[in-house]
């Protein structure tokens, strides 16, 4: 028979005892007195058999102390436990509803302070706002209640248990329980009390809940009022000073809507709120209301009668040192850097965020779906057997969790979508819960991705579909078939409104390919946009044994199943540095689109944005020659509505012939906003006005004889055939470098290969290039000729076991005053899949000081490749070697410029070699890379600490690199960015540093 302890940790039920119904989080001058503060603490590995630590006079002068809110695993250096993160992966049997008898177990008690004059009050409420997962409560030794719904906020009543002066609390927390089986979300297992605890009286005559809906048409306004307290607080007074309304109902059944004349809408990208009190002769409540509308007009989602198109992140609440505890500063710096990114929406994944966010969103200006507390991901692994999402046990935990949710947060006016949960399948359950949010909330449309058919959702949604069949989602009249779906399934599906929940999987050096659905989303009105797995990565700050700081991943706190990296999938770094990918994301969505005209007289300027116009931008103009300014101003740009376009003259652009010419437009803020500084670059682009110059040709000699390749040419200086100095400095190179360090896209196994001719469902292209040996690879000299200005040499390269192989030619010769480098690369047949790259590297030893700083004339200032370009200006740039790498959680490719023009290397601020390229003979440049580790060292760290020590800069110079994807969850390369083993040329002219 199972233990009193074990059935209780096992029991499906979403809570006991004098738990209170879920209401509104509101700002109530109602007393109160905040909790938080340090807590002794026990930790027990299994669940204790007796509460005797609940008595008023048990002795907790033996405990330690902790902190509350936090995670007690992120406490006390791995005393009570270490952080678990699993994806998909349930850290415990699939038993439902038990769980194991090592069930870690954290008893708190504190000592609080009423007041004396709480005890007019009609009630005393004891609010919990995040408890993970299940814990139990007393309050001077009386048990109070239970609750689970880690992410919910609980509030028992106490009245009975408490009294003036001194109290003593106990709660007991257990880390797994059934509750956990609903909550396998992707994310780090963080057991505690993590969000706060607040005693509250609640005043006799006082405002239970409030919930005021105010909806937008044509200018005007309408408030829908729903306000439950008992007949004694009445009357009851609702103000909204900045309009001069104020409204008054004697009694209960005199509550109704009211309209309001001229009114600001609120929308994510104009947040216009007002402030509001509701107030009793006992309570008053100061809420910020919105006026918006949210509905669904065939398949268009509308706010305020316009269509609506989300570019939006799935935003985890994460900090590598707190875990999921709340910091409000954090939290408004994180959504600011999301507007300054052209982020305009969050979705809450997969769980209510602290409301104060909400409070944030509201006031900066997101759309916001708001995910329940929900999944159960983890049954997969046994087919969805089991599932809690189809048994009728679950029906009050599940309806339990929506109904805290929404009630919770429905005064936002940032909230325009609810969501059921994330990856739980199907079943009744979630049709109940969605019935009950369609009874309670009729304006705001339910969303459940996993609602393949449709059957119980307004909005049909999807993750990580494919570029070809987003499009068929979107296409009028498609019968292509859809996931899961009969055609007439699939005929519905297809009137509805489309999200991609989740796409474009941003793990490590990645995503590819933003631009192709957001092309999509302009084409095709049903589909209306997306969410970005993810914001940011989820690293835990640790050290080495030896004191090295690292953000740690799955695995790395020795746990029992994991599932590794897959945490860091952000476009934000563990420390908030922003990824490439996010100023990727953030050129893709700009608001403003600039189309120039064939001869550069005019530019249309196209207002994206779903109700702003372009009064708060202001247009600047710059032209540059060889990367070099030479003239800058303003343009005349009329006010553009929203969907609206205007066509503006351009400046007269100053052409140079002996250099490049560009101009650039930027649409930049014109005074400083909540989230951004006046000058702020909202949008971008570049027209090429360059004077096209031929590339030089290739001087034909036909005197080469064999030589024992030991000689010196200009300043470079070989032996048997081998560069040794270049410029004086030790220089061996170049050699042919097919292998980069694999991206996680790269590692991925996945089967999602579809659109790609070049992959292997179910291999990953790192598999393939390393069972091909692109990672080591050998050279044999074929031949070593030279003339009297130049060197040439042959080579074989190939890998043991492999019949597959490449010939190099590489060609030194003095041409003017400059030494160039011509590489001719040919692949034999037989190669089976892409590549990598096509590149030279060359080894630079340190010598008497590091090379460690480049110069470039290219695309820059950050890393891009072949699908991920559109961030990427051409422009000259700078950076310390350091700093052309991205410190990704898991070592992989990075530091990739593209299009390189010119480069100049230095050491110790004295340049040291200066490389122009020059384009082969369909106009392709080379990029660039320069860093400390060949891209075998890095593929063989799994952190930044094991990367070795270096003395050596190695700088790559690619032909050609293949593109990212989004294959670690998501589809593969698209065949365009693929690297194909192909023949190609770089030639390089080649100087001493000035």
């Amino acid at each position: 028979m199972p233990s009193q302890n074990s059935a209780y940790v096992s029991d499906t039920a979403p809570g006991r005892g004098a738990l209170r119904a879920a209401r509104s989080w509101l700002h109530s001058d109602a007393p109160s007195r905040s909790l938080n503060g340090h807590w002794r603490f026990r930790l027990s590995p299994t669940v204790p058999a007796a509460a005797d630590f609940a008595a008023e006079d048990f002795d907790d002068s033996d405990w330690d102390s902790i902190p509350v809110p936090s995670h007690w695993v992120l406490q006390g250096d791995g005393a009570y436990g270490r952080p678990i993160y699993t994806n998909v992966q349930y850290p415990f049997p699939i038993d439902p509803p038990h769980v194991p008898d090592e069930n870690p177990t954290g008893d708190y008690r504190r000592h609080f302070d009423m007041p004396a004059d709480w005890s007019g009050s009609e009630r005393v409420v004891l609010r919990f706002d995040g408890v993970e997962s299940l814990f139990r409560l007393w309050v001077n030794g009386e048990e109070i209640g239970s609750a689970s719904g880690s992410r919910l906020a609980h509030e028992f009543d106490v009245t009975p248990s408490v009294r003036p002066g001194d109290n003593v609390i106990a709660v007991r927390v257990h880390q797994w329980s059934a509750a956990s089986y609903l909550e396998d979300q992707d994310q780090w297992w963080l057991p505690g009390i993590f969000r706060d605890v607040t005693l509250i009286a609640r005043p006799a005559g006082g405002l239970e809940d409030v919930w005021l809906r105010a909806g937008y048409e044509k200018g005007h306004g309408r408030v829908e009022t729903e306000i439950t307290a008992d007949a004694a607080a009445f009357p009851v007074t609702l103000r909204l000073p900045e309009l001069g309304i104020e409204q008054v109902w004697a009694t209960p059944d005199d509550v109704a809507a009211f309209d309001v004349d001229a009114v600001e809408p609120w929308s994510a990208e104009q947040p216009r709120l007002y402030d509001v009190t509701v107030s009793s002769a006992a309570e008053s409540i100061d809420l910020r209301v919105g006026f918006r509308t949210v509905e669904i007009r065939g398949d268009q989602f509308l706010v305020n009668g316009r269509r609506v198109v989300f570019h939006g992140m799935n935003r985890h609440e994460t900090h590598p040192e707190r875990g999921r505890v709340f910091d409000e500063e954090h939290a408004r710096e994180d959504l600011a850097r999301m507007k300054r990114f052209n982020v305009n929406a969050i979705r809450t994944s997969h769980y209510p965020p602290h409301p104060r966010l909400l409070d944030l969103a509201d006031e900066l200006g997101f759309w916001v779906v708001l995910e329940c507390d929900l999944e159960t991901h983890g049954f997969d692994k046994v087919e969805w057997t089991g599932n809690p999402s189809d048994d009728p046990a679950w029906r009050e935990a599940y309806l339990d969790r929506i109904q805290r949710t929404v009630e919770r947060d429905k005064n936002h006016p940032s909230v325009v979508i609810w969501s059921l949960g994330n990856e739980a399948g199907t079943g009744g359950n979630l049709a109940a819960m969605a019935a009950w949010v369609h009874a309670r909330d009729a304006e705001r449309p339910v969303h459940y991705e996993g609602d393949h058919t449709g059957e119980y959702t307004d909005v049909y949604s999807r993750m990580y579909s494919s570029v070809l069949e987003t499009e068929q989602i979107g296409t009028d009249g498609s019968r292509a078939p859809l996931m899961n779906c009969t055609p007439a399934q699939g005929a519905r599906q297809r009137t509805k409104p489309f999200l991609l929940c989740e796409y474009a999987h941003a793990m490590g050096n990645g995503p590819g390919a933003l631009d192709q659905y957001e092309a999509l989303v302009h084409e095709h009105p049903r589909l209306h946009g997306g969410f970005v797995w993810e914001w940011r990565d989820h690293g835990i700050l640790t050290t080495t044994p030896d004191g090295t700081p690292y953000y740690a991943y799955g695995g790395d706190f020795g746990e029992v199943v994991h599932d590794g990296n897959f945490v860091m999938d952000g476009m934000l770094l563990s420390d908030d540095v922003p990824t490439p990918s996010l100023h990727e994301y953030k050129a893709v969505v700009q608001p403003v689109r600039f189309a120039f005209d064939g001869d550069a007289s005019e530019v249309a300027i196209t207002n994206l944005r779903h109700s702003a116009d372009t009064s708060d931008l202001r247009f600047c103009w710059r032209v540059e020659h060889d990367g070099t300014p030479v003239d800058s101003g303003d343009m005349e740009v009329p006010v553009v509505a929203a969907g609206e376009s205007a066509r503006v003259p351009l400046p007269r652009i100053p052409v140079a012939h002996d250099a490049e010419t560009w101009l650039t437009v930027d649409a930049v803020l014109a005074a400083d906003t909540a989230w951004a500084s006046a000058g702020h670059v909202i949008a971008t682009a570049q027209l090429d006005r360059s004077a096209r110059r031929p590339a030089p040709g290739v001087r034909s000699r036909t005197d080469w004889r064999h030589s024992d390749g030991t000689l010196a040419l200009g300043i470079a200086e070989f032996v048997d055939g081998s560069l040794v100095r270049l410029a004086g400095r030790a220089v061996a190179g170049p050699r042919l470098e097919l292998f980069r360090a694999p991206t996680d896209n790269d590692e991925a196994a996945s089967d999602q290969v579809e659109e790609s001719d070049a992959a292997v469902a179910g291999v990953s292209q790192a598999a393939l290039w390393r069972r091909d040996g692109l990672d080591r690879l050998t050279t044999r000299r074929v031949s070593v000729e030279r003339t009297a200005d130049a060197l040439r040499t042959v080579s074989k390269v190939s890998a043991a076991n492999s019949g597959s192989s490449v010939t190099v030619e590489t060609v030194w010769s003095i041409e003017g005053d400059e030494l160039e480098l011509r590489v001719e690369i040919e692949p034999s047949r037989g190669w089976q899949t892409v590549w990598p790259r096509i590149g030279i590297r060359f080894d630079l030893p340190d010598g008497t000081a590091p090379v460690d700083r480049a110069e470039w004339f290219g695309l820059g200032p950050l890393e891009s490749y072949p699908d991920s370009l559109r961030a990427a200006r051409t422009g000259r740039f700078s950076s310390t070697l350091r700093d052309l790498s991205v410190d990704y959680a898991r070592p992989q490719e990075t530091g990739h410029r593209s299009q390189v023009r010119e480069l100049a290397l230095s050491s110790a601020h004295t340049e040291v070699l200066r490389i122009a390229t020059v384009p082969d003979t369909r106009g392709r440049r080379p990029g660039f890379t320069l860093g400390r580790h060949t891209p075998q060292q890095i593929a063989r760290a799994q952190h930044p600490f094991e990367l070795p020590d270096s003395t050596t800069s190695h700088l790559i110079v690619d032909a050609a690199q293949h593109g990212l994807g989004s294959r670690a969850c998501g589809p593969d390369v698209w065949p365009e960015f693929a690297l194909r083993p192909e023949s190609r040329t770089i030639r390089l002219r080649i100087t001493a540093g000035r």
